[in-house]
C-alpha cells in the first residue's frame, strides 16, 4: 500500500485514478476545491478541501506521502485554461518539491506526442479548437519546464488523442504503452479508456518502470 496524494479527484480522469487507487488497496488524500463533488466513501480516503493555488497548505497536504499524482485541470469550459494552466502547474511542481515528497505522477496531454518524425499532435490542425487551450498549455509546460526539472522524480503519462470510456466502469488490461510517439491503432485511431488509463497510472505508482521522463498508452 501506498499513501498517495490525488489533485483533481473530481474530474472525469480523477475520479477514474481514485476508483483504481482504493480498489487497489491504497491511502489517497484527496485534494480537492469542492469537497462535496467527491462521492467516494472509504476508510482509506480522506477528502481536503482546498485551492491547489495555496502552496503552503498543498507543501503540508502532501507531506509524509509516497507520491502526488496530478490530474490538475483549470475546466474544459474555462475560458482562461490556458493562462491558468501554466500559472498553476508550477505551483503544484514547487509544493511537492517543497513537501519531500519524491514523486510527482502527472496525467499529462498527448499534444506533445510526435505523429512522425519533427510533427507533434498538436501542430497537424487535426484537434478541435476547443481543446486547443488545454492541449497547448500541457504541451509548454512539458515541454519548457518539465522536462528541465531535476530534484524530482517526475512522470508525465500523456493518453491516446482520445480519452473516452469503452464501457462505463469497466477496464481491459489490454493497451499498449510508448514513449514520445502516438500510438495508433490498425486503423489510425488512437484512443484509450479512462479506467485503462487509470489502471495504467496505477500500474506506474505501483512499479515505478519511468522517471523523469514521458510515456503514453493507447490499443
Amino acid at each position: 500500500m501506498k499513501k498517495v496524494v490525488l489533485i483533481g479527484v473530481s474530474g472525469f480522469v480523477g475520479n477514474a485514478i481514485l476508483n483504481e487507487l482504493l480498489e487497489r488497496g491504497h491511502e489517497v488524500t484527496a485534494v480537492v476545491r469542492h469537497p462535496e463533488k467527491v462521492k467516494a466513501e472509504n476508510p482509506r480516503l480522506s477528502v481536503v478541501g482546498m485551492d491547489v493555488e495555496d502552496s503552503a497548505r498543498l507543501t503540508d497536504a502532501c507531506k509524509g506521502h509516497d507520491a502526488v499524482i496530478s490530474a490538475y485541470n483549470p475546466g474544459w469550459g474555462n475560458p482562461d485554461m490556458y493562462e491558468d494552466t501554466l500559472r498553476v502547474y508550477p505551483k503544484i511542481l514547487n509544493a511537492v518539491k517543497a513537501s519531500g515528497t519524491g514523486r510527482l505522477l502527472i496525467v499529462g496531454g498527448a499534444g506533445s506526442l510526435f505523429v512522425k518524425p519533427g510533427v507533434r499532435l498538436v501542430d497537424t490542425g487535426t484537434l478541435p479548437e476547443a481543446w486547443l487551450p488545454g492541449v497547448k498549455s500541457m504541451a509548454k509546460f512539458y515541454l519548457e519546464t518539465l522536462v528541465h526539472e531535476q530534484d524530482l522524480d517526475w512522470v508525465f503519462f500523456s493518453p491516446a488523442a482520445n480519452l473516452g470510456n469503452l464501457q462505463p466502469g469497466v477496464r481491459t488490461g489490454k493497451f499498449r504503452l510508448g514513449k514520445d510517439d502516438l500510438i495508433v491503432d490498425e486503423k489510425g485511431d488512437s484512443f484509450i479508456s479512462v479506467e485503462d488509463y487509470a489502471m495504467a497510472m496505477v500500474d506506474e505508482l505501483e512499479q515505478e518502470n519511468h522517471h523523469k521522463e514521458r510515456f503514453t498508452i493507447g490499443y
